[in-house]
């Protein structure tokens, strides 16, 4: 509650779509502070969660891999009305949500979530490493994370722009090869060893912002 206290301070509830999270992040004093901010929610619940005294995966214990259901009425999720939804991954997970939004546009937030889980993934053990860290000051914490931060969004400019003209391979099981993150490194790093008269023009692109969504020729962002 307090990060998002302080993320309300520099942008107000009136330009979020809404706050996706997984079953870490429920309880009634969270559910009702999200209301009372004005924030619209799409949030993952246990499966044990007590829906109108039914646990919810009794709820929804026939739904089949790739099935979607919801409740026919809005029920009280940790003290608060909402919709709940579900379906089951291909792997057989139960997923269910409570929601502010409808099946559909539920469906949409919550799977771009597994960008943010890309993120922090590439910031942590499988990128920079950054829990590696033995720093506990908090003001160093702070100008550390800044510029891993920095060094992550560029990573990410340099493999937009790359595969945009040379796409990254897609696998057999539909997933890309390597992240974006990843393939922006890649390229950074070949070039500040091996490739100095390419840095010119990397630094170039490093200063010129993404494309705004839905602009001519925007580039698409999928970590």
């Amino acid at each position: 509650m307090w990060l998002i206290s302080r993320l309300l301070k520099a942008l107000p509830a009136r330009r979020w779509k809404g706050l996706v999270a997984d079953r870490e992040f429920v309880g009634r004093e969270w559910f009702r502070f999200l209301r009372r901010k004005g924030i619209r929610r799409a949030i993952r619940i246990r499966k044990n969660t007590v829906l109108d005294k039914l646990r919810a995966d009794e709820w929804f214990e026939g739904i089949q891999a790739g099935g979607y259901r919801c409740l026919a009425e809005r029920t009280y999720v940790f003290g608060e009305v909402r919709r709940v939804v579900a379906t089951r991954s291909p792997a057989g997970d139960l997923v269910i949500l409570a929601t502010d939004f409808g099946v559909c546009e539920t469906w949409q937030l919550y799977q771009r979530r597994w960008s943010v889980e890309c993120t922090f993934s590439s910031l942590k053990s499988r990128g920079f490493d950054l829990e590696r860290t033995g720093i506990t000051n908090q003001k160093r914490l702070e100008r550390l994370f800044g510029l891993v931060i920095l060094a992550w969004v560029s990573c990410l400019r340099v493999g937009v722009w790359l595969n945009t003209w040379k796409p990254i391979k897609v696998l057999a099981h539909g997933r890309k090869a390597v992240s974006l993150v990843r393939y922006g490194s890649e390229r950074l790093r070949h070039a500040l060893r091996w490739g100095l008269n390419e840095l010119p023009s990397l630094l170039t692109l490093l200063t010129t912002p993404f494309l705004a969504p839905g602009a001519a020729k925007s580039e698409v962002v999928s970590y």
